[in-house]
């Protein structure tokens, strides 16, 4: 992690010990999915691991902040692609990106979003990318919430059940695991469709 973002990192990872905590956990949220690069996980992961028993208030209150940050940044990429979704792609060198994206949502649409959503993928792209292509709103928001809720509510359920054991196995194997868990899930779509 180059320095600039490793000081982002660590400033995040100081709200953890802030007593709006849980606010900033949201703000976090919402930034990550338009626009912020340190993902929500990280402070989500530090505040259930202060107090497991809050994990899924926690992972809910991240599931709302990222939701509607996706949706902030549909209206970037739906009204204003042109001005601050190309400073966005500009900042993060995405423009290569963005067009690979292009042909992902003429070829899957909401699965684009939903993979996006649950993986390590810059999800900030695909929120962008979904009002720019003016994908359907309703199914581009249930795609987040299906996708960010799930993402979210694993790893408060693996703190939950685990505690800070849990913390050295998620902070090495999360892109792994959350990359098996697509497979099995698209695995599980693709059999009910052949059924």
């Amino acid at each position: 992690m180059f320095h600039p973002i490793r000081r982002l990192y660590d400033w995040v990872l100081s709200l953890a010990h802030h007593r709006h905590a849980p606010l900033a956990l949201f703000l976090l949220a919402f930034a990550e999915s338009s626009f912020f690069p340190i993902p929500p996980d990280v402070l989500l992961i530090a505040l259930a691991l202060g107090i497991p028993a809050r994990a899924f208030r926690l992972a809910l209150i991240t599931t709302i902040g990222s939701v509607l940050g996706g949706l902030a940044g549909y209206a970037i990429g739906y009204g204003f692609m042109a001005s601050a979704g190309q400073w966005i792609l500009d900042v993060y060198h995405f423009h290569e990106q963005f067009e690979k994206i292009r042909t992902l949502y003429l070829d899957y649409d909401i699965w684009a979003v939903a993979i996006a959503g649950f993986t390590p993928i810059p999800y900030k792209v695909f929120t962008i990318a979904a009002g720019a292509f003016d994908m359907d709103v309703w199914r581009f928001t249930l795609a987040s919430l299906f996708s960010r809720g799930a993402r979210f509510f694993l790893l408060a359920w693996l703190i939950h059940h685990y505690g800070a054991a849990i913390r050295v196995f998620i902070d090495r194997y999360f892109n792994m695991l959350t990359l098996l868990f697509m497979v099995l899930l698209v695995g599980f779509f693709v059999l009910i469709a052949m059924w």
